[in-house]
This record gives C-alpha cells, sequence and structure tokens, in this order.
C-alpha cells in the first residue's frame, strides 16, 4: 500500500477531470473501474478506482482516489494504492503502486 493526502484549491470539475484524463492517458493499461458521488447539504465526496498493469511487479494495481469538499471549501484528496505485491504473507514489491501513485502526484503538481 502507498498513501498520498493533499489539500488543493482548485475548481471541483478541472480537478477531477485532470485526475481521470491524466491517469488514463499515463498508462496503456489503464483503466477506469468505477465512480461514485455523493452530496449532502454543502458537501461533497467522490469515490474513484483506477487500476492498471504494473510492468515492475508482473500484476495489476489498483488505486482509489476520494475527493472530499465542504460547502465550496478546499478539496481533501486520499489517494491509496494496492494489489502491487507478488509475496503470500508480505510485500516485498511495492514499486508498482510507487509508480501508480507518483502519476497522480504529476496531475496534482499542476494545480499547486
Amino acid at each position: 500500500m502507498a498513501k498520498l493526502e493533499r489539500t488543493i484549491y482548485a475548481p471541483w470539475d478541472e480537478l477531477t477531470e485532470a485526475i481521470s484524463s491524466g491517469i488514463l492517458k499515463g498508462s496503456i493499461s489503464s483503466s477506469d473501474e468505477g465512480c461514485s458521488v455523493f452530496t449532502e447539504g454543502g458537501a461533497r465526496c467522490s469515490v474513484q478506482v483506477f487500476e492498471r498493469y504494473s510492468f515492475l511487479g508482473n500484476n495489476r494495481v489498483s488505486m482509489t482516489v476520494t475527493l472530499f469538499q465542504a460547502e465550496g471549501g478546499p478539496i481533501h484528496l486520499s489517494a491509496i494504492t494496492a494489489g502491487g505485491s507478488q509475496a503470500i504473507f508480505i510485500k516485498i514489491n511495492t514499486f508498482g503502486e510507487e509508480a501508480f501513485l507518483n502519476k497522480l502526484r504529476e496531475v496534482l503538481d499542476e494545480f499547486s
């Protein structure tokens, strides 16, 4: 597992589009596995799952990106990757997870 958390000051729609397109264009094997969006009062939350093949790990890696915004405030992002290990009992190879998360970091750096 690898994890990234940030607070971002950007328009919601612009950020969500940049994340989706950046991740999907970042690897030929990237896919959008699904998304849920919830709104309540002035708050909104989005949970999106991406997946891609990791050549280094010789397996598939998933990344869940959660965005939360309350009443027009900043957007809080949490991204967690999983599935990048080949071991049975311990994780010995997390290169694929970190590489996937680094692609998201590149997208988010455009909003810094």
